[in-house]
């Protein structure tokens, strides 16, 4: 496998030394329309005439702005090849911004939760084990592409101990109205404590296209993952907890920590296949045309499971049913939506849908239990209707989304309503209100396990959400974020006081949630202070939702061009801190956290130094993580028993190629 990776770079360096150049510039198109069935006529036909022009043409004539990404919602935005703060905070594991999660010691692991956003849009009740699922690409974390020439992108990190982080990445159009795409994310890392190796991998495939006259348009994509995690429930509390936090140097070498097992691995693993297309039946002409008129149809099959394998029962789950553990919880979902879209010129856009979801969950027998039977499988269908709006009106952005279920076993609906207001070029303001009604995860309503204490069948009541959220953006001010969420029936996981077993329960009193964010950048010079604050405040009289009361990301760093602007160099400090508050807990048997009363955690800092620098298209980035690890104190935590990252300095490398 590595000489296969160290072929792979050599190859691609050699090609980016007869790369094309292109302009240092990445963001959005200033169109803000959908490239999807919102376009008109001359604006295709400009694309087309600069797809033949850039395969014509000797110099290549292509710009960076002609190489678009296209969002699930149809958000367009183009290839970004520049070195900036929010790139040095996407480059990790999940190549997004991780401000609000603290990862697990060791790259692939899970990440505990610092703030939590209760908007909810969906009708049907998630899979479980949310834990294993910050890496899993949904449908909505899928991107679709458009490229006047064939584009590559190769991102490297290194892991810990032995493995790397890789996800390679091309696309390209055979023809102004076909592209395809195909890449791969491919993770093994050994880790620094006993028994927590992890192995992922993410495979995506998407394709678009549309006929000439932009009447018919069809797009797709085909993803499979699998991420495995070896399990070893976390450091004993006697002695490895009270060795890890004196930092006596013979402990230093995690390896010889005692952790609570050390023969248990688990998997989530799921495929799925996507596709959408969209006949429009009027269609607008020219830009005074009034009405348009078009018909839209989703179907998606997706088939995951969750497996926890464990060669010899361990108590730390109390009592199994049989020594050797093997549970496996699986989902079919198959989706089916119907989509009539009406476009007037007065009206606005109005979209009307019917949904169909057929759902099939559990496992692949009964279990006995007390005198009980539970049974193993959730399944039926799902019928529901919704809507869409979209209207500009005198500067106000206006959008509107609704849906409920008519028929089957789950009840839901949801209303989510937000307006856009651009005071000026550089401040604008959105609220938007946001209610739920939603089945609880499927795997509080049913779980069956080898152990006995993990066996339940509940009739838990919808979680209830309101939320008012107000943003104002401005590059001059800042960006200020603030919502206030109403949660009632909130289902969530603790230990039972019984059998001192992690099950699931529903707080039937209300919860109030604060939010309230600030990011601000001071520049001054060739210097600049990159700023984020989360303020929350809980108001939860049996204390099932903690958070940190402040989560604080602070950067101060230096850019300049080197070398007669041959490089661009960025180097910095970053300090991450959260107040202590009641940090939840893992459970790797559901992979689910749950709520824990008995210490607090947190009220520790980490600082980072890094390097980047920019040749070119390539960014290269150096850090030295959490090197304040050993003059800060040994009370760094992920999570209860799960310590967060020593010192240790990480490369990577990200490369574009326009051929």
């Amino acid at each position: 496998m590595k000489k296969l990776f160290f072929a792979l770079f050599l190859i691609c360096f050699f090609n980016q030394l007869d790369a094309q150049t292109i302009p240092e510039k990445g963001g959005r198109v200033d169109d803000k329309r959908t490239l999807e069935p919102q376009d008109t006529i001359s604006r295709i036909e400009r694309e087309n005439r600069s797809f033949k022009d850039s395969k014509d043409s000797k110099d290549l004539k292509a710009k960076i702005q002609d190489y678009l990404i296209i969002s699930h919602e149809n958000d367009t935005t183009f290839v970004d090849t520049t070195l900036t703060i929010q790139k040095e905070y996407k480059f990790n594991y999940l190549r997004r911004d991780n401000f609000g999660l603290i990862p697990f010691s060791n790259l692939g692991q899970t990440y505990n939760s610092l703030t939590h956003d209760f908007q909810n849009t969906s009708l049907m009740p998630s899979f479980g084990a949310r834990a294993r699922h910050f890496n899993y690409m949904e449908v909505e974390d899928i991107n679709y592409y458009r490229v006047p020439t064939p584009l590559t992108e190769l991102f490297y990190k290194s892991a810990f101990e032995q493995g790397q982080l890789v996800d390679s990445f091309f696309t390209v159009n055979t023809s102004p109205q076909i592209n395809f795409s195909i890449a791969y994310k491919g993770l093994r890392s050994l880790g620094k404590y006993q028994h927590i190796l992890t192995s992922t991998g993410n495979f995506r495939f998407t394709a678009n296209y549309r006929t000439k006259n932009n009447r018919y348009s069809v797009r797709g994509h085909m993803v499979t993952q699998d991420l495995l995690n070896q399990e070893n429930g976390g450091l004993k509390d006697d002695p490895s907890v009270a060795n890890f936090e004196t930092g006596l140097e013979e402990f230093l070498d995690r390896s010889i920590l005692e952790v609570n097992f050390e023969n248990a691995e688990s998997i989530l693993r799921g495929k799925r296949f996507h596709l959408e297309h969209t006949y429009k039946i009027i269609k607008k002409k020219d830009s005074l045309s009034k009405n348009k008129l078009s018909l839209g149809h989703v179907i998606s099959f997706e088939d995951k499971y969750y497996q926890y394998d464990q060669l010899a029962a361990n108590t730390f789950f109390g009592d199994a049913f049989k020594n050797v553990v093997k549970d496996r919880a699986t989902l079919e979902n198959f989706y089916n939506q119907v989509q009539l879209n009406y476009s007037n010129n007065i009206i606005g856009d109005l979209q009307f849908n019917i949904t169909n979801n057929n759902y099939n969950y559990g496992y692949d027998k009964l279990v006995l239990l007390n005198g009980n039977t539970i049974t193993n499988r959730l399944k039926g269908d799902i019928f529901s209707a919704g809507g869409k709006y979209h209207k500009q009106y005198k500067g106000f952005d206006l959008q509107g989304e609704l849906g409920i279920n008519v028929s089957g076993d789950f009840d839901g609906n949801f209303l989510r309503a937000k307006a856009t207001f651009k005071l000026n070029d550089d401040i604008s303001a959105i609220a938007s209100v946001n209610h739920s009604s939603k089945a609880p995860n499927y795997n509080t309503l049913l779980y069956q396990s080898d152990y006995i204490g993990y066996n339940w069948q509940n009739n838990f009541n919808n979680t209830e959400t309101e939320q008012l959220a107000f943003q104002l953006k401005s590059k001059k001010i800042a960006n200020i974020s603030a919502d206030y969420s109403t949660i009632s029936d909130y289902v969530y996981f603790k230990k039972d006081e019984t059998s001192n077993q992690v099950q699931a329960f529903q707080n039937s009193k209300s919860i109030n949630y604060l939010r309230v964010k600030l990011d601000r950048e001071i520049k001054v010079g060739k210097f600049a202070l990159n700023n984020t604050i989360l303020y929350q405040n809980v108001k939860d009289k049996d204390s099932t939702l903690n958070v940190p009361e402040f989560t604080i990301r602070n950067t101060l760093y230096f850019s300049s061009h080197l070398f007669k602007k041959a490089m661009f160099l960025q180097t910095g400090i970053t300090l991450n801190y959260f107040t202590k508050y009641y940090m939840n807990a893992y459970n790797p048997l559901l992979a689910e956290f749950y709520v824990q009363t008995e210490r607090e955690y947190g009220d520790f800092p980490r600082l980072d130094f890094f390097i980047n620098a920019k040749i070119r298209q390539t960014r290269i980035y150096l850090k030295a993580e959490h090197f304040n690890s050993s003059l800060t104190g040994y009370n760094f935590y992920s999570a209860p028993n799960n310590p967060y990252r020593d010192f240790t300095v990480r490369f990577g490398v990200v490369w574009n190629f326009f051929l």
